[in-house]
């Protein structure tokens, strides 16, 4: 079975476990290590059990546990050349560098695959994980699609998907207008609309679960991100679950075929 939890998605923490099989890995790592053991055990996981640690880039959200988790737990870490280099990790027990166009990374059981995503850090990648013949999509932090990202998110079982923000709620909301205009541009985030445009794009049918992620809490509302994606592919009303900053998800599982 390959499944997959959110540990905390948004602004202020995020982190991603998926397991198939034997294998755990953990994408992202924006908590410390006390918390991280917290919300590790609401999902009922042993961090201690944690194969991998994936890093999409460098900032802050996405990195803040990264070097203290690696070091207390001896857990090997994946991550581009560029996020390596943007930001002091610390020594880490064993650095593994990769290229996003060279091919997917076997970790036991999984096979992970880097694609590049334009956003506004040295060196994005959000993944595509693979166990048997099930295939899991972890797509947020970019600020637009293009056709190559449509290609390799292709024939799915299961999405997490970013809805970051409402354009109008962003226009009339408190941020200045220097980071409106970085997290509405091309390297910034996803807004509820262009993720509609791009669920449209994909084979949509064969999805399991649309989990819909990284939602703004000043700049979006969840019935809004919902409503939105419902109008362009009525039928994934069934399939939606929508993620939130401080709660740590179920697991969205995909069993075996």
């Amino acid at each position: 079975m390959l499944r997959f939890a959110s540990l905390g998605s948004g602004s202020r923490g995020n982190a991603t476990l998926v397991q198939g099989g034997d294998t755990l890995v953990l994408v992202d790592c924006g908590f410390p290590l006390k918390e991280l053991r917290w919300r590790c055990a609401l999902v009922g996981v042993d961090p201690c059990a944690i194969d991998a640690i994936f890093v999409t880039h460098e900032h802050g959200d996405h990195t803040r546990g990264v070097g203290p988790v690696a070091r207390a737990l001896g857990v090997p870490v994946w991550m581009g050349h560029g996020t390596w280099l943007a930001r002091d990790y610390g020594a880490l027990p064993d650095r593994n560098l990769f290229n996003s166009h060279d091919g997917s990374i076997r970790v036991g059981e999984l096979w992970i695959e880097p694609v590049t995503v334009p956003h506004d850090a040295r060196d994005p990648a959000q993944f595509v994980i693979e166990y048997r013949d099930r295939r899991l999509g972890l797509l947020t932090d970019l600020g637009s699609h293009t056709p190559y990202i449509v290609t390799r998110y292709r024939q799915l079982d299961a999405l997490l998907l970013e809805c970051n923000h409402d354009p109008v709620m962003l226009s009339n909301g408190p941020y200045p207008p220097a980071l409106q205009a970085r997290v509405s541009g091309d390297y910034g985030h996803l807004n509820n609309d262009q993720a509609a445009d791009f669920l449209r794009r994909i084979d949509h049918a064969s999805l399991h679960h649309l989990v819909v992620g990284h939602l703004s809490e000043k700049n979006n509302r969840p019935e809004l991100a919902s409503q939105t994606l419902c109008r362009a592919v009525p039928d994934i009303a069934a399939r939606l679950a929508l993620l939130v900053q401080d709660q740590v998800s179920a697991w969205f599982e995909l069993g075996d075929s």
